[in-house]
């Protein structure tokens, strides 16, 4: 009979073992990437096929949407011969230009050829209303020629119109005076039948120089003196048949001169009475009348005095 031990006999150790790793985890990963390759390149292949029938029906719907046959170059690949039934031939290039493109084209070339119609236009109105106004200067220069006062005016054709530069001193009036003289009256007497006869307004401008009035005279400044002037001359000017309704009358004092202070000659010739032929043509020929008179001399020259 065996004996055991003390305690029995011992139990054995259970023996533990580690889980192993799982090392081709990674083919799942490969197969799922094969298969997304494998769709991939079915939905390509299946994209590749043409149907023919559909494309022939978009071609001939693009073709009478876009009013027009289309060009589409030949294919060298085996499906070239899906176009061999088409309608009609597709010019792609063509086809897709926008329509406002075109539109708008058409539309600048439009306002060019207008502004350049307008343009002349206004110039061959400004050449007319030039011819108008130089046929006045003319006659104005015949009848002062006549009355024995050629040189007594000075003539220019700006923006304003036809402008008449009649020296006031010992013409007009005498110095620091604004009754008219004698060969004052004889002057507007010879121009009054022409300004009768016309149609259009009329400026009349009073000038004086740039010495001051007498202090204590009779005038504040040549303000008073210039604008004073200028109505004594329209109210001439209507005894002799001028409409009073065509006239206005501005003093301008020494601010407008013909000639600076410096020149000699400026105690007479910026003592003056202007008498402007207002143009009525449009806005844009007027511009263009000072370049029309431009390189154009003077009729005459005033008279010269050693009056102040």
């Amino acid at each position: 009979m065996s004996s055991g031990g003390h305690g029995g006999r011992r139990r054995a150790k259970k023996h533990e073992e580690e889980e192993h790793e799982n090392h081709e985890r990674w083919m799942v990963s490969y197969a799922d990437m094969l298969t997304l390759l494998f769709v991939l390149f079915v939905v390509l292949f299946a994209m590749s096929q043409v149907d023919k029938e559909k494309f022939a029906a978009l071609a001939s719907g693009l073709s009478e949407s876009l009013g027009g046959p289309i060009t589409v170059m030949p294919a060298s690949s085996p499906e070239g011969e899906v176009l061999d039934g088409l309608p009609g031939a597709i010019d792609i290039a063509s086809a897709i230009v926008p329509e406002e493109t075109v539109e708008q084209a058409e539309v600048d070339a439009a306002a060019a050829q207008a502004a350049l119609a307008e343009a002349q236009q206004v110039a061959a109105e400004a050449r007319a209303e030039y011819q108008e106004l130089s046929q006045v200067r003319e006659r104005i220069e015949a009848a002062l020629a006549a009355a024995g006062h050629a040189g007594a005016a000075r003539f220019e054709i700006d923006e304003r119109g036809l402008v008449v530069h009649i020296v006031a001193d010992q013409v007009l009036f005498d110095a620091e005076q604004a009754v008219l003289r004698p060969e004052g009256r004889q002057i507007l007497d010879a121009i009054a039948p022409t300004l009768r006869d016309l149609p259009n307004a009329l400026g009349v401008e009073g000038h004086a120089n740039h010495l001051p009035v007498t202090p204590g005279g009779p005038w504040p400044s040549n303000w008073e003196l210039s604008a004073y002037r200028a109505t004594t001359v329209v109210r001439y000017l209507t005894t002799d048949g001028v409409p009073g309704t065509r006239m206005v009358a501005n003093g301008y004092s020494d601010t407008r001169p013909l000639v600076p202070p410096s020149d000699p000659n400026s105690i007479t010739v910026n003592r003056r009475v202007d008498v402007v032929v207002l143009s009525d043509a449009s806005a844009e020929a007027k511009d263009l009348l000072p370049g029309l008179d431009a390189g154009t001399t003077d009729a005459g020259t005033p008279q010269e005095d050693t009056h102040g």
